[in-house]
């Protein structure tokens, strides 16, 4: 199952790229946004910017956002680790 966003298609002539790089774009975004809030882990955050959890992790690093990692944010990563080998 997959959410459906309704972008208007005018969004990525703003944002000077093309469409796809306006999606990856705003996934990034939304990732690193809940992230931020402490709405979505390190690795479900990753995987909604179709990114790996290093890169990510980079990113998040660039932009000074501080980790917030526990037990269940290393149960939640480690499943999906498992899930993606």
């Amino acid at each position: 199952m997959s959410i459906t966003l309704d972008i208007p298609n005018n969004i990525h002539e703003a944002l000077h790229v093309t469409p796809a790089e306006a999606e990856a774009r705003l996934k990034l975004e939304l990732a690193v946004s809940l992230y931020a809030q402490k709405a979505l882990s390190l690795g479900k955050a990753a995987e909604l910017a179709d990114m790996g959890v290093l890169d990510f992790n980079d990113i998040l690093a660039e932009r000074r956002i501080p980790m917030h990692y526990g037990e269940k944010e290393l149960a939640e990563d480690l499943a999906y680790a498992r899930s993606h080998q």
